[in-house]
């Protein structure tokens, strides 16, 4: 190639990248635009909680969502309590963003008022809380206590909780990542040069992510969007390691810049592309999930993991020429010098040390860390991971939390979040019999939208053996033949006895009208954990073929496929199975989400094996010219340090997660980032070089290397 070709090629393709971030960074907090935190749209469209409420304004005013405001007083409320809690509701009555208000309702025991504020279908839920937050203040009287919860209020909190994953937790993440990188490198220089490339992989990553989201092409909630910017910042540095060692490896051998560029592109391109590539199978694996949020993280990851894949293959390498020996300043390496040694007595460093035990003692390795993996997993014996309460999901201090809990202790525990029940009104008296015989049900009404507060009572006539409104001159509103029932429970919506209730109302109304469907806020956390349990139970087997596949090409073997998959499965136990013992005992969390399990199995599988990958096609390269012995301890010591590197950097990305106080991420992040480090710690130094050194042969069976007797 001509000199000048040699010169505006990588100059071309840093123009090209700094043009991608000029147009994507200012997206990273446009980002919000297009994220929605509403449970309901992440369920499959097959889920009665979905079909409900696509066709709840068929039988009422389109509205949003409901804030319960609560006041209490303990030994009672006050005639001037009640009469400001009247001047609350003409305040929260005059805001745009309110739909309608209810009267004041005075609790049975007369400690506490309820107020329903329905907000308008167009409102922004936190905007319009925290307004209405600050309008509760205004009125509170001294002594009384104030708390705006309902769905709205979760829903606010939610938000609000998420509110730093724009800033705050892309700052954490790179601050630790460049902390480790002047650890690793000792160079000024060479850690700005990785993490830039990693930022502007972000940059376009959120870039396309953010019009496919405004398209409807793919759905983004605060989860995926956290998970994107952690996944490319970690993956695209690990890329970025790699490939650097490589470099600096071929700046020994080649006097140019561009000499060792093309050598460090030879060595590095198929593992970093088949590490990639596998996250990349593996996270679209999450397409064949039911539930819509586990569905919408895998293009929205893959996207990422593409564009790490192409920064690191291409803006880096660019960048590295550009620099060459003075990227490494002050510890460059010299053209000609020796490389480290690897094997044998003259071996120094930790990398030789640990080779020397492998060698020497491959079985006990082996031994010794399998029993101590497995003792780890014995924590899934206590994992508790069928749902959380709504009002758990985030960590610390939450009004609408506080809210529900003051509601409960003086109204039925679902008021404001009723259960919908849509049926065929010829069944209404049947339906509305087998809904109150429901233990845990309060009350039923029915949706009215000529009623003035939205629904009218129903009772069952003796006379006609018809369900009519009591003491009123309007009827249910009747769509296609149904008509739309609200049901109060008695416990709080996101308890327990509150989804058994809504189990057992499926039951009763499914006996009465086959076709009646059941949704509301209860209902959807039923549907949603209900597809999440099914989803990682179809899932998690897929991820392993798949990647068990891959791994049986990209390495022409067998045997050391089936070693690397099961390493990876008994590291993933013993983070999870930690990851719970921690939880219960020393967090003291009250559960986790069924897709915690499903997503640190998919992050750990894929980019477990992404170490394994690193490590074994490099053992897979020495061992045709060494031998397969010799060929383990020379993989090892030359991968020992990047590989080490690249997972403590991911390691620490994952873990700032837990800056966001969402419980779903603080668990992901610590049992990613546990496993990840157990991986690079325990399983790629230790367990599966000294199963591969002990197979021997064997393990490339049944590749021609396998047939070899001494090397190639």
């Amino acid at each position: 190639m001509s000199r000048f070709l040699r010169i505006v090629l990588p100059a071309l393709v840093i123009v090209v990248w700094l043009a991608i971030a000029a147009v994507g960074g200012p997206y990273f907090g446009k980002i919000s635009e297009v994220s929605t935190n509403d449970q309901t749209s992440f369920l499959p469209a097959s889920a009665d909680a979905t079909k409900v409420q696509e066709r709840a304004s068929e039988f009422r005013q389109e509205s949003g969502a409901p804030a319960i405001v609560v006041l209490e007083r303990d030994g009672g409320m006050s005639s001037s309590d009640l009469s400001a809690a009247k001047d609350l509701t003409t305040r929260l009555g005059d805001r745009d963003d309110v739909e309608s208000v209810s009267p004041v309702i005075p609790s049975e025991d007369g400690d506490a008022v309820e107020i329903v504020a329905t907000l308008t279908a167009a409102a922004d839920t936190g905007d319009a809380v925290e307004a209405i937050r600050a309008d509760v203040d205004a009125e509170l009287p001294s002594g009384v206590s104030g708390y705006v919860t309902g769905p709205a209020g979760f829903t606010a909190d939610l938000t609000e909780a998420f509110a730093g994953i724009d800033g705050l937790l892309l700052g954490v993440a790179l601050a630790a990542v460049f902390v480790i990188l002047i650890i690793v490198y000792r160079s000024p220089l060479l850690p700005i040069l990785v993490l830039g490339t990693a930022t502007f992989a972000l940059c376009a990553s959120i870039l396309v992510v953010w019009w496919l989201a405004k398209a409807g092409i793919v759905t983004v909630n605060g989860q995926v969007q956290g998970i994107l910017s952690i996944l490319v910042i970690g993956a695209a540095t690990d890329y970025a390691l790699l490939y650097t060692a490589r470099f600096r490896e071929a700046l020994r051998d080649h006097r140019t810049g561009w000499g060792a560029t093309k050598a460090a592109l030879r060595g590095s391109l198929e593992p970093i592309l088949a590490s990639g590539g596998t996250v990349i199978v593996g996270v679209l694996c999450l397409l064949l999930s039911d539930l819509n949020s586990n569905k919408a993280l895998g293009p929205v990851a893959a996207i990422g993991i593409a564009f790490s894949l192409l920064a690191a293959l291409s803006l880096l390498p660019a960048l590295l020429l550009a620099f060459r020996r003075a990227a490494f300043w002050p510890l460059r390496p010299a053209y000609g010098s020796a490389h480290p040694v690897l094997t044998g007595t003259d071996a120094r460093g930790v990398w030789a040390r640990v080779g020397r035990l492998v060698a020497k003692r491959s079985r006990v390795v082996r031994i010794v860390c399998t029993v101590g993996l497995l003792a780890m997993g014995t924590g899934l014996v206590g994992l508790k991971a069928d749902g959380v309460p709504q009002s758990d999901l985030v960590i610390g201090a939450s009004q609408a939390r506080d809210g529900q809990n003051v509601l409960a202790d003086h109204f039925p525990g679902g008021s404001g979040s009723p259960a919908q029940v849509i049926g065929s009104e010829r069944d209404l008296d049947g339906l509305v019999d087998a809904i109150t015989a429901v233990h845990g049900v309060d009350g039923v009404v029915a949706a009215a939208k000529d009623a003035p507060s939205g629904t009218v009572p129903v009772t069952s006539d003796p006379a006609t053996g018809a369900a009519a409104s009591s003491g009123t001159a309007t009827d249910p509103t009747v769509s296609r033949g149904d008509v739309l029932l609200e049901v109060t429970l008695s416990d709080p919506a996101d308890s327990d006895a509150a989804e058994q209730t809504v189990r057992d109302l499926r039951t009763a109304v499914e006996r009465v009208d086959p076709g009646a469907v059941v949704g509301g806020v209860t209902a959807t956390a039923v549907d949603t954990n209900d597809t999440g349990i099914r989803d990682r139970t179809l899932i998690i087997p897929v991820v392993l073929v798949v990647i068990l596949l891959i791994l049986m090409l990209l390495l022409r073997s067998i045997v050391a496929p089936l070693v690397l998959i099961g390493s990876v499965i008994v590291s993933f136990a013993a983070a999870l199975g930690v990851g719970a013992l921690v939880f219960d005992h020393v967090f003291h969390f009250p559960g986790a989400d069924p897709s915690v399990p499903l997503y640190s199995f998919v992050f750990l599988v894929a980019l477990g094996v992404d170490y394994n990958i690193f490590l074994m096609t490099r053992v897979r390269e020495e061992a045709l010219q060494h031998g397969p012995h010799e060929g383990v301890l020379r993989g090892l010591g030359v991968t020992g340090g990047v590989i080490t590197s690249a997972g403590v950097v991911l390691a620490a990305t994952f873990a700032a997660l837990g800056v966001i106080p969402i419980l779903f991420l603080v668990q992901i992040a610590f049992v990613v980032a546990f496993g990840v480090m157990l991986d690079t710690i325990v399983v790629r130094s230790l367990l599966v070089p000294a199963i591969a050194y002990d197979l021997g042969r064997r393990a490339w069976w049944p590749s021609r290397l396998s047939r070899a007797n001494h090397h190639m």
